[in-house]
């Protein structure tokens, strides 16, 4: 850079030697020499603390940069982690749901066809025992009926004849009669 500016300086004294204008422009040797001197050791500090002070900080801030992309990154896997796993957990939990409903749906069947077919035994037992308390009564009914029919015709005889009548034998002969009757129809 040195042999540069010297050329410089020598076309700039030749010419100026020459008769030009170009002496209006360019500075006297001597301030010109002094000038790139103490260009060469501004240059020179510059260069040796000015520049690796700046690079050092550069580099730190390019480091820090770096780093808070790797957080940056980090934390977006993480985040995406966290998503597939509460995505993982809704599927999973609505699973569970549709299970548990499922679930509900056939116990409630059963429990539906459990009570329907104890009802229905129910009213099959209410049914026969109502049919049993039927014959029952009907039973009754019919016995006394007999007994009625029997102690009537027995006090009309008695009338009709005129003397009592072995009751026991009569009661036997009339229980005869009912039961061809029945027999009949």
């Amino acid at each position: 850079m040195l042999y540069a500016m010297s050329n410089v300086l020598i076309m700039a004294q030749e010419e100026t030697e020459g008769g030009g204008n170009i002496g209006l422009v360019l500075p006297d040797s001597y301030e010109l020499v002094a000038g790139i001197i103490a260009f060469g050791i501004v240059f020179f500090f510059v260069y040796r603390w000015a520049f690796p002070a700046i690079n050092r900080s550069l580099e730190n801030r390019q480091q820090a940069i770096s780093g808070q992309l790797k957080e940056a990154e980090a934390a977006k896997l993480e985040a995406q982690s966290l998503l597939d796993d509460y995505r993982a957990q809704l599927a999973t939990a609505k699973g569970e749901a549709n299970r548990i409903v499922e679930e509900a749906r056939t116990q409630g069947d059963a429990v539906r066809a459990d009570l329907v077919s104890k009802s229905e035994a129910e009213a099959g037992q209410i049914v026969a025992k109502a049919r049993a308390d039927a014959t029952n009564e009907k039973a009754r009914a019919l016995q006394e009926a007999r007994q009625e029919v029997a102690d009537l015709s027995i006090d009309l005889a008695e009338k009709v004849v005129g003397e009592s009548l072995d009751r026991e034998a009569q009661h036997g002969l009339i229980e005869r009669y009912l039961a061809d009757l029945e027999r009949m129809a």
